[in-house]
């Protein structure tokens, strides 16, 4: 238990009156969490434009996948710096840079022409809008007294849950129906809402420039090389026929020098740009870990589901998006109650019943079909939402919780880039799985399919028939083989999913419970 939350109780064992947050912090508060929002947002809003975009700036296919990814990559980058850079700015400074910055950039991506400066953008986005995540946990740690902070980390959780399960139908609506531009440009209105609640409710800090005489350097370029080389070695590895390429070869280098650097400035650094040892705690650790699995299910689930609702079912974006958006559903729903829950129900009950709902949503998703379409995901949405909003919000409350205020913000850190990391193996899996196991299950299904079998010779018969032509039917048959054989794939990512939740459960036991007595106000 921290010493700020022993002392929260021994204050209320004593009678004395307990501190309530006044209507400047709670404004903070909401504008942490809209960054927060606008930051998760912008990973996935142009997943469902990508097509459009790159026919328009005229990228390839391959070149377009950088659209995505740089945000990812940058983003991925600095959110554990943002502790750091909070000491060196201010919090106040750091949040009114990045939100301004983040605006200006993604004006630069609506009105890019070509890949370069759309790229330029996107890093642009990533590196200030990861600024935006973590610091809003920080604004819940240091702007609310203990008993409060269930109901911001509920209003933030609830950001973080829905971003980027709103990205794919916003961005999908907007390409739809006016132009793929606006996803960039709906961060506009949003970008000065936010700094205008930032100077009006954030108190000023002067900045400590002197801290970057003294600065874990060697963390530093080790987390932009390590955690960036490793994020470029999971996207596009599959791609690149892993270390088959040169260029997948020499990121690897880099990145594991990079985290060769990181650990070294753990030791002779004053003080490390971040608390690589809060990973030795037993509930952050775990935490930690089970973050990871969070950040598969939930990246990987709005990446996958889409993916075949397009193939399979012919779906478009919108209609795609509308499907990825039934998990939100129950995050909205739960939220006024999410602070109660925190207050009476044990940590490692919520976030076990939590982890097997997630578990039993992708469950349900193994036994997908030819014929499945957005209908056979209402359920398992449904449940995935519960099991998300449930594991994801006291794991987030026990991230603070395990941590003294002076390393909320590592803590957040460490917490934020567990989560992207996930979305990173999740992607990076999902195309290894695609590859291997779609190519084994078309072999196995040539294999069973005789040709001169009366069965097969009488199917190909029937759609010469149908289609006037003997290679007409042979196609239909190809393409039969090859839909059956995605199915199949489908459910295999979605079985592996299963798995990996089921196989991090078993940490909740190393979670510790969560201080008692506090009174939680609800706003």
């Amino acid at each position: 238990m921290s010493a700020a939350a022993a002392d929260g109780r021994t204050a209320q064992a004593a009678g004395t009156p307990v501190r309530r947050a006044d209507a400047s912090a709670w404004l903070a508060v909401i504008a942490g969490s809209l960054g927060a929002m606008m930051a998760t947002l912008d990973v996935s809003i142009v997943n469902s434009s990508l097509p459009t975009i790159q026919g328009e700036i005229g990228a390839s296919g391959t070149e377009g996948t950088w659209i995505a990814t740089a945000y990812l990559v940058a983003e991925i980058v600095i959110i554990p710096l943002s502790a750091w850079l909070e000491r060196v700015l201010g919090l106040r400074t750091l949040l009114i840079v990045a939100a301004t910055l983040f605006t200006g950039f993604s004006m630069m991506c609506g009105f890019s022409t070509n890949l370069t400066v759309m790229i330029i953008g996107r890093v642009g986005q990533g590196f200030t809008g990861g600024a935006l995540i973590p610091t809003a946990m920080t604004i819940i740690a240091t702007r609310l007294p203990r008993e409060q902070q269930p109901v911001g980390n509920a209003l933030f959780g609830v950001t973080a849950i829905l971003g980027p399960v709103l990205g794919p139908l916003i961005g999908g609506w907007l390409t739809e129906n006016i132009s793929w531009h606006y996803a960039f440009f709906l961060n506009l209105p949003i970008g000065i809402l936010l700094i205008s609640l930032l100077l009006l409710t954030m108190p000023h800090q002067k900045a400590r420039l002197g801290e970057l005489l003294h600065a874990d350097w060697l963390g530093i370029a080790g987390l932009t090389f390590g955690l960036g080389g490793l994020t470029v070695v999971l996207e596009e590895g599959q791609r690149e026929q892993w270390f088959e390429s040169d260029v997948i070869v020499k990121v690897s280098i880099v990145a594991a020098l990079g985290f060769i650097s990181l650990f070294a400035g753990q030791f002779v650094a004053r003080r490390p740009v971040i608390k690589l040892k809060l990973l030795l705690d037993r509930q952050f650790g775990a935490v930690a870990v089970m973050a990871i699995v969070i950040g598969m299910m939930l990246y990987g689930t709005s990446y996958v589901i889409p993916q075949f609702l397009a193939a399979i079912a012919g779906y478009n974006a919108l209609q795609s998006g509308k499907i990825v958006l039934i998990s939100g559903i129950p995050s909205l729903l739960l939220m006024p109650f999410t602070p109660l829950l925190i207050r009476y129900v044990d940590i490692r009950i919520a976030v076990g019943i939590g982890l097997a709902i997630m578990a039993m949503s992708c469950g349900i998703d193994t036994a997908l079909s030819a014929q499945s379409d957005g209908a056979a995901f209402v359920d398992s949405q449904l449940l995935r939402g519960v099991g998300t909003i449930m594991a994801f919000l006291f794991l987030n409350q026990a991230a603070i919780a395990s941590v003294s205020a002076e390393d909320a913000g590592d803590a957040a850190g460490l917490f934020n880039a567990m989560r992207n990391l996930g979305g990173s193996f999740a992607l990076a899996g999902i195309a290894i799985v695609q590859d291997q196991r779609q190519w084994l299950h078309n072999r196995r299904i040539e294999e069973v399919l005789n040709a001169n079998s009366g069965g097969v010779q009488d199917y190909l018969a029937g759609l010469t028939h149908a289609l006037g032509s003997a290679d007409a039917a042979l196609r239909t048959l190809a393409g039969t083989i090859q839909r059956d054989a995605l199915v199949m794939t489908f459910n295999d990512i979605f079985w592996l999913m299963t798995v990996g939740i089921l196989c991090v459960m078993p940490l909740v036991l190393l979670l510790r419970p969560l201080p008692k007595g506090q009174a939680v106000a609800m706003h």
